[in-house]
């Protein structure tokens, strides 16, 4: 995708969000819904790659239903990770009530190079495609204490989704878009 070909709503410049994990208890990755987290074809090989690996994260009900329905399915043309019961993303697992992706822990414990879903590590940015990226800001009530906690921290959900975006679009167009806003 060529980076001139980005419209990003200025919204992800001006409403502030920092992430409150003790408040929200992690319901991006378990928010009810008949779809999971958008998957790109090629994100589905490398989480089979590491399956394995990942699987040791998870709690024996998401290990189950992978095993009997694997991880990922195709709705509307559109590659996304199973849920159970239409509500916990199959990778997560809890740390007591918090809500948290085997994934990203199996990615910060060293065993996988894969972070998770481009789509998971851009929230609460999502990307559209209208013969172009279009990025948005999609707002949840679930993620009210982000909201104010970003009020707090002052960060911008650009600054905070930083390091997804570089990952995206890179660090040039990150720089640029940031020299843009300013």
């Amino acid at each position: 995708m060529s980076n001139k070909d980005i419209f990003v709503n200025p919204e992800i410049f001006t409403s502030r969000f920092t992430c409150d994990l003790e408040k929200c208890k992690g319901a991006c990755c378990t928010m009810e819904s008949d779809y999971g987290a958008p998957l790109a074809e090629p994100e589905i090989d490398i989480l089979e790659n590491d399956l394995d690996t990942i699987l040791e994260y998870l709690p024996e009900v998401s290990v189950k239903s992978i095993a009997e329905n694997g991880f990922w399915e195709r709705k509307e043309d559109i590659f996304m990770t199973r849920s159970i019961n239409n509500r916990d993303c199959v990778f997560v697992f809890y740390e007591g009530d918090i809500a948290k992706c085997g994934i990203e822990k199996a990615y910060f414990d060293g065993k996988v190079k894969f972070r998770k879903p481009l789509s998971c590590h851009l929230f609460p940015i999502r990307v559209n495609d209208f013969g172009g990226a279009v990025l948005k800001y999609e707002k949840y009530e679930d993620c009210k204490p982000a909201v104010k906690l970003g009020k707090q921290t002052k960060l911008s959900v650009f600054e905070f989704c930083k390091d997804a975006l570089i990952r995206a679009f890179g660090e040039k167009w990150y720089n640029k878009m940031k020299a843009k806003a300013s």
